[in-house]
């Protein structure tokens, strides 16, 4: 296991040590026998893995070894450290590996093709489980952690970086956030180069860079989309550097001294990636109103994973708030244009060459999500088509220059966007017996739930302590559930035709002016939900028939499919969209800030929020300002203090709602400089949620699931009255001869 760092991961206090200090005298041997040992520790614990996976145990002896593997787990999840977190995962693996096993000598006598036909399926989906499963625990069992390498010697030696804004249909609004913010970042004047790349090749983009002092950049075509787009760039930019920025991704001030430093101290580091953090909620946090109680989708990848996968060496570049090097990207042909995900592709072509990537898990940008649910569709579909493609055409488990634990990483991320159709196994597969009678197990009841609880308990209880900071229990079912079947005809094309599908923007700004519910998007688990009722009824009619040769395997079922009622009642939810009156979501922040009235006094008081047009401001106890009194609002950094005109639009007790007045372009770039661009804006709530608890999550999962069925109710009963309603007062008549006349 080797890494292009040399840090050590956090251990447990003494054990750790002890630890640490025999590596440290193994790493001390000869690289032959430092080979020889690792050699025998891999077979010795091999042999002993295999014997006891394989060993056959009846129901008792199952049951008894099943308790004392789950107790140990209980044991070892209070325990602090990464040692404890190996010994769960190895725990668990000896669970789920026992129970495949199990589930493969003697599950699977088959009497008929329906019994065949449901049952082969669900074991194909149980692999795909495992197989991520297994991957997953190798990707995120030692987070690197990494460190920034701060920067020393004279700034005027420091490299020069350009910096890349590509934009295609964003708003200038939008933009320009941006782009202020990469001009105010901390950096020798001469040696920061920002460039606007505009595809949609706007007048008002091209005005707008020439009044700040920016470079302007156009092609005459939009051959490979983004990729293309900044590879033109390329050519006519020659900074040692580039930092790249997606249209909505504003960077702080600090952003460059943080990343650089690991390019001075590593020559063959060719990318490093900081975390895509955002300041609005995606639509999952919005219409749950779950946003920063609940560890959305992507804290997962950019909480855990990508610091997982810089242990192996195999950051993957993402887009947006990363660092690359000139000279290696031009190397491997420049960005990818092979594939729609051109930024993990890119990645990999580093990685062959003998590059190193690297990641910091600070963020140091920040970023509007999508803010409707079929943005977020249309955005995961086109990465899952993009996984696809590179596993079809680059597939890392091949060719040269990748180690294993490289291939590992890449084709786990890649195999991730391929759960559309094992998700949509899972949630059917109790109603292939419930309904349809059919045979998947051919074992008793006790014998299943003997093997299949500890499999399922003991992955949920290691994955919770893995990724509580990142990822609560359950909500993964959830948002797999929403997009299973929108990502499984896309994934399923690429394999077959790579070049099928090409490079959509998701747009990003903008308002939803009502309450509505998504119909024609939640089509598929509202079948999803009625079918899994319909099971339930099933299963409740067989039970009260009294047959008791079958009735724990009904009990069985009957649970799975409640289950699977919880989760698709809850992406039921997700499709209720709620309104967003705001076109500019607010960033909510205690910034400290002085108002000034027009008799002259001055107020002290804090920001609640901000966004480009206004603030909210808590004032003292004792103090409140009326709705439209014009004041100068003052925010300050240290030495740095800065006016706004602005007019109160709201005023509630000591809270305000300030509405800057129109602001020339020096002040909308003071007050990003003030306010989106500090770093601690956004580090301040990285990772710092609420810890997962599993039997918590359910419970708020389940809860979502009542909201979910009766948001449901309610619109199919406004649906209904609204077709009355429309059919009552339809100009209709009973005579055509009338109509006519």
């Amino acid at each position: 296991m080797t890494s292009q760092a040399t840090q050590t991961p956090p251990n447990g206090p003494r054990l750790g040590q002890r630890l640490d200090a025999v590596l440290a005298r193994i790493n001390q041997l000869p690289q032959a026998v430092q080979t020889a040992i690792t050699l025998a520790i891999c077979l010795i614990g091999g042999l002993l893995l295999i014997g006891i996976i394989a060993t056959p145990l009846d129901l008792y002896r199952q049951c008894a070894f099943a308790l004392a593997c789950f107790a140990a787990t209980l044991l070892l999840r209070k325990a602090p450290g990464r040692l404890a977190i190996m010994a769960m995962i190895v725990l668990s693996l000896v669970a789920s590996l026992r129970y495949i096993y199990w589930r493969v000598t003697s599950t699977l006598g088959f009497d008929t093709w329906l019994d065949m036909f449901f049952g082969y399926g669900l074991v194909l989906a149980e692999f795909y489980a495992l197989v991520v499963l297994l991957f997953g625990y190798l990707q995120t069992a030692w987070p690197l952690q990494r460190k920034p390498v701060l920067l020393t010697g004279d700034p005027g030696e420091w490299p020069t970086v350009d910096v890349f804004i590509p934009t295609y249909n964003e708003s200038l609004s939008i933009v320009k956030l941006t782009i202020f913010a990469a001009q105010a970042i901390d950096w020798p004047k001469d040696k920061l180069r920002v460039h606007v790349l505009d595809d949609g090749r706007r007048e008002d983009f091209r005005s707008f860079c020439r009044q700040i002092g920016v470079n302007y950049i156009t092609r005459d075509n939009n051959r490979h989309a983004k990729a293309g787009n900044l590879n033109e760039a390329l050519k006519v930019t020659d900074g040692e550097y580039i930092a790249i920025f997606d249209a909505d991704h504003v960077p702080t001030r600090s952003f460059l001294q943080i990343s650089l430093g690991w390019f001075l101290k590593d020559p063959k580091l060719a990318m490093l990636q900081t975390p895509h953090f955002f300041f609005s909620p995606d639509p999952f946090e919005k219409n749950l109103d779950t946003f920063r109680s609940v560890p959305n989708e992507g804290e997962l990848f950019y909480g855990l994973v990508q610091d997982g996968n810089d242990l192996w060496n195999a950051t993957f570049f993402c887009g947006s708030c990363a660092v690359i090097r000139r000279t290696p990207l031009l190397e491997v042909g420049g960005v990818a244009v092979e594939t729609v995900t051109e930024d993990a592709h890119t990645a990999l072509k580093l990685n062959r060459a003998g590059y190193n990537t690297a990641y910091l898990a600070i963020p140091q940008a920040a970023g509007l999500a999508t803010e409707s649910l079929s943005r977020h569709i249309s955005q995961r579909i086109r990465w899952a088509r993009g996984m696809a493609q590179i596993f079809r055409t680059d597939n890392p488990l091949f060719g040269k220059g990748l180690n294993f634990g490289q291939r590992v990483c890449y084709v786990n991320a890649m195999l991730h966007f391929f759960y559309g159709l094992p998700r949509l196994v899972f949630l059917t597969a109790p109603l292939a017996y419930l309904i349809f009678g059919a045979q998947i197990f051919h074992a008793s009841a006790l014998m299943i739930t003997a093997y299949v609880l500890p499999h399922i308990l003991h992955a949920s209880l290691t994955n919770s302590s893995i990724q509580g900071r990142f990822r609560h229990s359950f909500w993964n079912e959830v948002y797999e559930t929403v997009l299973a079947w929108y990502i499984m005809r896309p994934v399923l094309m690429a394999l077959v035709n790579p070049k099928f599908g090409g490079f959509n923007v998701t747009d990003k700004g903008g308002i939803i002016d009502k309450h509505y519910f998504e119909w024609k998007l939640a089509r598929p688990y509202i079948i999803l939900l009625l079918l899994n009722l319909t099971g339930l009824v099933f299963g409740v009619v067989q039970l009260s028939r009294g047959d008791s040769d079958t009735a724990i395997t009904v009990l069985i079922n009957l649970a799975w499919t409640l289950y699977n009622i919880v989760i698709t009642s809850a992406s039921v939810a997700v499709a209720s969209e709620t309104r967003q009156v705001r076109s500019e979501p607010r960033v909510r922040a205690e910034l400290p800030v002085k108002v000034l009235r027009p008799d002259g006094s001055e107020i002290h008081g804090t920001t609640q929020d901000f966004s480009q047009k206004g603030l909210g401001i808590k004032l003292p106890a004792d103090v409140g300002i009326p709705c439209g009194e014009q004041l100068q609002v003052a925010l300050y950094r240290n030495t740095q203090t800065s006016l706004f005109p602005a007019t109160v639009v709201f005023s509630r007790g000591q809270l305000i709602g300030a509405q800057f007045d129109p602001l020339t372009l020096r002040q909308q770039s003071e007050l990003v400089r003030l306010t989106f661009s500090r770093a601690d804006t956004w580090a301040s709530t990285w990772g710092n949620g609420q810890v997962d608890t599993p039997l918590a999550a359910l419970r708020d999962v389940s809860a979502i699931g009542l909201r979910g069925i009766y948001a449901l109710f309610k619109a199919a009963s406004l649906e209904i009255g609204h077709r009355l309603e429309a059919r009552r007062t339809s100009p209709t008549s009973l005579d055509p001869l009338l109509d006519k006349k």
